[in-house]
């Protein structure tokens, strides 16, 4: 049987010590923060970034530099048969193209899933890979299902503050100002290519409201002939008190659904800021 190592990147939010504990590999995401790079969870911790995010330092993202993905990969390939490579969404980022080119070199032995997914609904990717591993599928077949199954699953997002969506250019001032005097929250979705308006609301009660009945809509819709599969998530740049609110809250409205919880991945966050809430759903493989 071939030994398929498993790679994803730190937007997954599994962090460098549980990629260890899992046995599983996370490529560190790179950030300029004043110029200046760092490395999510290697010497950047979440706290750091939002300090720096507070500061109104000037924050960009990055993708890691195909010498780095490369020296990760020839390492792995000295130990394991085939490689596994899961990276964040392609319509979030050119990381995915970008390890898809470099891995035409490795004559198939690196299979790199194109999978639309970022976050806990990528986590659970990486959970999927690690089951169809062990049912004894090689790389070119968990690529298969995965990618088949890529689009059963659905994010959607409340921000805290406009200041972060307007700083990247997808609002206007104009419309900021006038959403911030309002308390005008918008809920921004994420259904595989990119990050989408889905509706506008005043007050965080119908924000969240407006997601729950997004959500639902979904299962009992989109996913009614997997329902039974879906697993539900939240993800989140607030505190953990109203983390764990937000929680409760999920599972009042859908009781006896499996969750996985983790903090937004600093590359969203850098987009929208701290104090967000997200609740998602996804297909178990």
């Amino acid at each position: 049987m071939n030994r398929v190592a498993i790679v994803t990147d730190s937007n997954s939010g599994i962090t460098q010590a549980k990629g260890k504990e899992l046995g599983v590999y996370v490529q560190p995401m790179p950030f300029f923060i004043d110029g200046k790079i760092y490395y999510e969870d290697i010497t950047l911790t979440q706290e750091q970034f939002y300090e720096k995010l507070g500061a109104d330092s000037d924050i960009s993202t990055s993708q890691p530099s195909p010498g780095s993905v490369m020296e990760l990969w020839e390492k792995l390939l000295k130990e394991y048969d085939q490689i596994v490579c899961i990276p964040m969404s392609s319509g979030l980022s050119s990381t995915c193209f970008t390890a898809m080119s470099i891995a035409e070199e490795y004559k198939g032995r690196v299979q790199v899933v194109n999978n639309q997914r970022i976050s806990v609904t990528l986590e659970q990717s990486v959970y999927d890979a690690m089951h169809l591993r062990d049912q004894g599928m090689d790389a070119r077949e968990i690529k298969e299902v995965l990618e088949r199954e890529k689009m059963l699953s659905s994010i959607y997002i409340t921000v805290d503050t406009l200041k972060y969506l307007k700083k990247g250019g997808r609002i206007t001032p104009a419309a900021a100002a006038i959403g911030t005097v309002l308390n005008l929250k918008p809920v921004l979705q994420i259904q595989g290519e990119k990050l989408d308006a889905y509706a506008k609301v005043r007050g965080w009660k119908a924000a969240k409201k407006t997601m729950l009945n997004a959500m639902e809509k979904d299962l009992n819709e989109r996913f009614a002939d997997v329902k039974d599969q879906m697993l539900l998530g939240l993800a989140y740049t607030c505190t953990k008190e109203e983390a764990k609110e937000w929680k409760r809250e999920i599972q009042e409205r859908f009781p006896g659904y499996e969750m996985l919880e983790a903090p937004l991945s600093l590359s969203v966050a850098c987009h929208i800021g701290p104090g967000a809430m997200a609740i998602t759903c996804m297909k178990r493989a």
